[in-house]
């Protein structure tokens, strides 16, 4: 036998022993489900919760590395280290661009992908360094004062589905053997606020239209039509239990009825919040709590109590079998991401990691941040003109509390972007070295001037700025005009801050409780500083930046024009330039509604959609959802509708460019019944952004399959498609005036 030989032969019985040892859940030819189900034998009692936790540890004598489900990527990789931060949810939404959406959280999985593999190279896999990511937040943005509805995509039940589909596509990759990352629906179900009460409060006496037709579609979207792997139960009571152990919630309609197989996660904390004092009460102690939440379907809790589930066991309030069911789960979900096999055959591991915040991203975030802004008066300043660009205005001047904020742009649940183009740095990029004075703060006078400091990781793997305070400054008013003598146009960057409206927090300004807000006016100090500089003769350009809808009735009075800035992410500033100086013509559109003032509010805790929302507020609001307006002017004709084979039907509409400079506008269908008259005044059932030259005309189609005529029937109590004469709306936004009606009937 030849050298060459002896060494195949070696080659081979290597290989054949390798095979011999290798057990079958090491096997990457089997399925994920097989794999699971020989490793769930395996495992010791105590061994199977601690993998039920967010933070599981490794098992050696398996080969089960460590895994932490809790990462975040609301919008960029969050709160690890390095990464681009794009614009917040509510503003991405308020850009209509799902094809961007997608591309955005494709480029957000790519990151986590090559953040994950030198995390498991260096050996510091854990929290927010794994592969699940809590994304999307899909819950209705049903009331303006919530703090985190910025994490959402608006008030509207169909947007969110069709966003989320977008988000979790992006996220979870589109096919192969493995997983890109887990993506997660949340938080299920009826959550929106009040955040200091999420701890306690029982939702209860909801009608069965407002749970089946506002707050479940979207989750049923992802989980039906977008596969989404995980889905987060919410922190409060439904009708009496917690979300976290509601089996109505999770077995009932979510497994049972709409079919989910992925995981379920809880949110952090919520299983404590049964059995801790003043909260929800319905366990009498931590295992208790933890079986009734694994009962009901909670797979992976975020915490710690699961670490009392081996004496539940003991005890009897649950059965090891009974937990084998989540833990079944959660080992599929491992497998499917590759997580136990070797990085040579996962493709996604040999995403380079020169994709974190590179070029490329930062245009995707600039491109984004560009379209969400909204444009809500213009009385003909805009765009800006400058002296350097030899234009009309002799001199130009930046004003307020958010013009050079860089963590502002970052909204909530945020990464470290590797720089930040503030509002400030994007104009004077744009046209030279303008003056600038902070003048105020949010709520007050009294400004902080603040540095920014060195970063600091914390023990969690989390990396935050520290900002230094420099000291404080007091201005009047008549300083603050003093300042302006040699401008006669001022841009104010002010609204509000993720500071204020967010996650539950401290905070106590005025208009502002617990993370959420008490109004939603402008902050006075600003709104007097606003009036002054309009009554000096000032041309004011008003740029808010807020993640809710702001009240604005004195500002249509005292400012030239009104840019919704949102929190628009690391490229902000550049973008926000762009819009203001005519370099890219505005063109997103509200996915809330902007209220006049707080009486057109029903109570915060009140979950009735009655009076809430396009979709059923009977009142005049300042702006309605879907409005936004352009430097251009657009016309729509000849819109019509036809039934197809399949069911579906086609709305065709013919829009027009009739003014002097190319832009987008965006074609929205509102659907309603008229013989319901319990039902929505309307809802969107399809939208087309349309990008047409000056002077251009374009035929649109948007095809509304069957599914999208569904509604509550109150004599079926269920959700369907109820034959009978329907009207369809077709307009550049929700208000009446701005809709063609085209009358349709849908048989059996």
């Amino acid at each position: 036998m030849n050298a060459k030989s002896i060494c195949f032969s070696a080659a081979l019985l290597l290989t054949t022993n390798l095979a011999a040892q290798q057990l079958p859940y090491q096997n990457p030819d089997l399925t994920a489900a097989e794999r699971a189900e020989d490793l769930l034998g395996r495992l010791t009692l105590e061994e199977k919760t601690r993998l039920m936790r967010n933070g599981s540890p490794a098992i050696p004598r398996l080969g089960i590395p460590a895994f932490d489900w809790w990462s975040e990527a609301l919008h960029g990789v969050g709160r690890n280290g390095i990464s681009t931060t794009f614009p917040s949810c509510i503003g991405m939404a308020c850009s209509f661009d799902d094809d961007l959406i997608e591309r955005i959280f494709t480029a957000v999985s790519d990151e986590a992908r090559a953040k994950n593999t030198i995390a498991r190279q260096e050996g510091k896999v854990g929290k927010y360094r794994c592969l699940s990511f809590w994304t999307p937040t899909i819950n209705i943005f049903r009331d303006p004062r919530w703090g985190r509805g910025q994490e959402s995509y608006g008030e509207d039940p169909f947007m969110n589905g069709q966003m989320g589909l977008r988000v979790v596509r992006g996220l979870q990759g589109a096919g192969g053997k493995y997983y890109k990352l887990l993506a997660c629906a949340k938080h299920f179900a009826v959550h929106s606020g009040p955040e200091k009460l999420r701890h306690s409060m029982n939702i209860e006496e909801l009608s069965p239209r407002d749970l089946w037709e506002t707050y479940l579609p979207a989750f049923k979207t992802l989980v039906q039509q977008g596969g989404v792997k995980e889905v987060m139960c919410a922190y409060q009571r439904f009708d009496g239990d917690p979300c976290c152990g509601s089996n109505r919630l999770l077995q009932q309609i979510l497994r049972n009825e709409w079919g989910f197989q992925g995981l379920v996660v809880s949110d952090c904390g919520a299983i404590g919040d049964f059995w801790q004092p003043n909260r929800h009460g319905v366990s009498p102690d931590q295992p208790a709590a933890s079986a009734k939440a694994v009962l009901s379907g909670t797979d992976v809790e975020c915490g710690a109590h699961y670490g009392s589930l081996p004496e539940a066991v003991r005890r009897g309030d649950i059965s090891e079998e009974q937990i084998n069911v989540s833990v079944r789960r959660l080992l599929k979900g491992r497998f499917e991401l590759g997580d136990m096999d070797p990085d040579s055959i996962v493709p996604w591991t040999q995403i380079p990691s020169s994709v974190i915040a590179c070029e490329e991203h930062k245009q995707l975030a600039r491109q984004m941040a560009r379209e969400q802004m909204v444009l809500l008066k213009n009385n003909g300043i805009l765009p800006l003109k400058s002296e350097k660009t030899k234009t009309a205005h002799s001199s130009i001047m930046v004003m307020g509390p958010n013009a050079a904020d860089s963590t502002m742009l970052w909204g909530i649940y945020f990464g470290m972007p590797s720089h930040t183009v503030t509002p400030l740095e994007g104009i004077r990029a744009k046209i030279g070295d303008v003056p600038y004075l902070t003048a105020c703060g949010i709520t007050g006078m009294t400004v902080k001037e603040m540095a920014v400091g060195k970063a600091v990781e914390a023990a969690d793997g989390s990396t935050t700025l520290q900002m230094v305070e420099k000291g404080k400054k007091t201005y009047t008013i008549a300083e603050i005009l003093d300042a302006t003598r040699q401008s006669d146009t001022v841009i104010f960057v002010g609204g509000i801050s993720p500071n204020l409206e967010r996650e539950q927090t401290s905070a106590k300004d005025i208009g502002f409780d617990g993370g959420d807000r008490t109004t939603i006016e402008l902050p006075q100090v600003q709104r007097n500083i606003l009036k002054a500089l309009h009554e000096a003769g000032k041309r004011v350009v008003f740029v808010n930046c807020s993640g809710s809808a702001v009240a604005l009735v004195p500002e249509m009075e005292t400012c030239d024009a009104i840019v919704q800035a949102w929190y628009a992410g690391e490229q902000g500033g550049h973008a926000l330039a762009d819009v203001l100086f005519g370099d890219y013509n505005p063109s997103g559109k509200l996915a809330v509604t902007f209220y006049r003032d707080d009486s057109q509010l029903p109570p915060f805790e009140d979950y009735s959609m009655k009076n809430r929302t396009y979709r059923y507020f009977r009142g005049e609001p300042l702006f309605p959802f879907g409005y936004g307006l352009s430097y251009t002017t657009f016309e729509m004709h000849n819109a019509h509708c036809t039934k197809q084979k399949d069911g579906s039907v086609m709305v065709s509409v013919e829009v027009a460019n009739t003014g002097q400079r190319d832009g987008i506008e965006t074609v929205q269908v509102y659907m309603r019944r008229p013989a319901d008259e319990e039902g929505p005044i309307k809802s969107l059932r399809g939208y087309a952004r349309v990008d047409l030259k000056a002077g251009e005309r374009k035929a649109v189609n948007i095809v509304l399959p069957r599914e999208r005529f569904e509604n509550w029937d109150a004599v079926t109590q269920t959700i369907r498609v109820v034959p009978g004469h329907y009207e369809l709306l077709v307009g550049s936004s929700s208000a009446d005036n701005n809709l063609q009606r085209l009358d349709i009937f849908i048989d059996n």
